[in-house]
């Protein structure tokens, strides 16, 4: 039987601390979150009306749930916001619009995109928690769960039928772990 762990434990000299981790976490899942709105606020400003517009709206919501809840976990530990938050916030809604101009599977392929990268992402945080912090890992397992939902949608929608879908999905991939990285840092 494996012993409960803490968070950092398996972290180098030269790492930070756990809390600078978890605040780190924290930061970027804040801004990810955030950019996450302004992508779907940008897909339903192009396809708010068509038949994608339930969909994307469904994700929406989801995504102002999981905002909310980083912005109370900002304020109650303490966190900096990444101050990129003004680029994220263009950088969303011109992704979701440009996405969504390019088409209904084009704006799908962003979704799959950063949805697949979310994933990722937010499972190597899931599993760098210890029992510690096992309400956080809690919170990021549920949102994980529900970003996983909207991949998929976004695959039942035809994401992968958008023209170009392999370099805009590669594209779109490569920018989102960048925004990752840079959200976590500064």
């Amino acid at each position: 039987m494996s012993r409960p762990h803490r968070t950092g434990e398996d972290m180098l000299p030269g790492d930070g601390s756990p809390r600078e981790r978890v605040h780190a976490m924290i930061r970027v899942d804040h801004a990810g979150e955030y950019g996450a709105r302004r992508i779907y606020e940008g897909q339903l400003a192009v396809l708010g009306a068509t038949a994608s517009g339930p969909a994307i709206r469904h994700m929406h919501q989801q995504e102002l749930r999981h905002l909310a809840r980083f912005d109370e976990l900002v304020v109650a530990r303490r966190v900096r916001p990444t101050v990129l938050s003004p680029v994220w916030h263009a950088a969303g809604f011109a992704l979701g619009v440009g996405s969504a101009l390019l088409g209904p599977q084009a704006a799908m392929a962003c979704t799959e995109a950063v949805e697949s990268v979310i994933d990722e992402h937010y499972a190597a945080q899931a599993q760098a928690l210890g029992e510690d912090e096992a309400e956080l890992r809690a919170t990021i397992e549920e949102f994980r769960a529900e970003e996983v939902q909207h991949r998929d949608t976004a695959v039942d929608l035809g994401a992968r039928e958008a023209p170009g879908y392999e370099v805009l999905s590669g594209a779109i991939r490569a920018g989102t772990r960048l925004a990752i990285w840079l959200s976590s840092r500064v």
